[in-house]
């Protein structure tokens, strides 16, 4: 049985018009792809298809996770140690190990320094760059989910994708190679802007930013007693369900405040779940309503789906509120989409 639980996931980019600290990511981003090429010469080389859609996350799927015999937490009143990310810089990570998940996707562990932690907020995500000196860097950004206290490793299950330009390079990397990361890059200040009732609907590898999520409000040293989460979590097959066990573990032991509800377009007979895609039926009957004003809808996975439930995103803002949440009275005030 494997040691690791495995994770995957979408990264997201934080609604300019909610807080400080988005700007703050979205002028950071901008300027990292500047490094590379400037504004005529990004239409030229097709820039889009690299660094800024590295830096939106198109394409990649990225996680992490925590190993209980080999990685050591610390409680928060220790929590002394330094963030490997507290540089402005990317900082070179050597890879330690490769386990493979599935036929398409491995976890890959890489080192961090002695003493050093990742330190990443929850949520936020990192920005990996590969440079071949042929051409521009390839960038693209990966979001842990793990606790952030963890020391000597930082984990992420990454999906290969034959058509991809970074994941290949990685699921090609072997033990004692290194690889450029940068962040933290905020997505969702939950520490800021924590709410009572969360909602959440994920598709496929778009687990990974609730994941991070919900970890952190069922933390048993630093618990958010009081908060009460329902997931509508939706794949292909049942066989596509990432961290099922984890999440089937949080519900059982928090019954009350944490609810997990799979929807599957091909579902297996004598299926107890959502069968086809999520409709307004399946949030009405299992998310907070818009009338609850002390609440959030999250929305991740693929395009399609978060078009079709929250509208588009575009760039690096929230885009236009759209779809069936919009339908239903929700307000985009209380809508985020990873």
């Amino acid at each position: 049985m494997s040691l690791f639980n495995t994770l995957y996931t979408s990264s997201a980019i934080r609604q300019a018009s909610q807080s400080s600290v988005f700007r703050m990511y979205q002028t950071q981003a901008l300027r990292t792809a500047r490094q590379y090429s400037t504004a005529g010469s990004a239409k030229k080389s097709g820039l889009s298809n690299g660094v800024i859609l590295g830096l939106l996350g198109a394409g990649i799927i990225g996680g992490i996770t925590y190993n209980k015999q080999n990685g050591k937490t610390c409680p928060p009143q220790e929590r002394k140690s330094e963030s490997v990310f507290g540089s402005k810089g990317f900082v070179s990570l050597k890879l330690l190990e490769v386990q493979p998940v599935n036929h398409n996707t491995s976890l890959f562990r890489f080192a961090l320094p002695e003493g050093q932690i990742s330190g990443l907020p929850v949520a936020s995500c990192v920005i990996a760059k590969h440079s071949s000196g042929k051409f521009l860097p390839i960038i693209r950004a990966y979001t842990p989910v793990s606790n952030a206290q963890t020391t000597g490793h930082i984990d992420f299950v990454i999906k290969k994708y034959e058509d991809g330009s970074m994941t290949p390079i990685i699921h090609n990397l072997k033990p004692g190679d290194t690889l450029d990361f940068k962040g933290p890059m905020l997505k969702y200040d939950w520490e800021k802007n924590q709410k009572q009732n969360v909602g959440m609907v994920a598709g496929g590898t778009g687990i990974t930013p609730m994941l991070q999520l919900i970890r952190r409000i069922f933390n048993r040293e630093n618990p958010d007693k009081n908060i009460k989460v329902s997931l509508i979590y939706a794949n292909q097959t049942e066989q596509d369900i990432l961290l099922k066990d984890e999440l089937d573990k949080i519900a059982q032991e928090h019954p009350d405040r944490f609810k997990v509800v799979y929807a599957l377009d091909q579902a297996p007979e004598n299926w107890t779940g959502i069968t086809g895609f999520v409709d307004k039926q399946a949030i009405q009957a299992h998310l907070p309503g818009p009338q609850d004003e002390d609440s959030v809808i999250f929305v991740c996975g693929p395009t399609p789906m978060v078009k079709s439930i929250a509208g588009d995103t575009i760039l690096m803002a929230q885009g236009k509120f759209g779809g069936i949440l919009k339908e239903l009275g929700y307000s985009s005030k209380n809508v985020f989409k990873f």
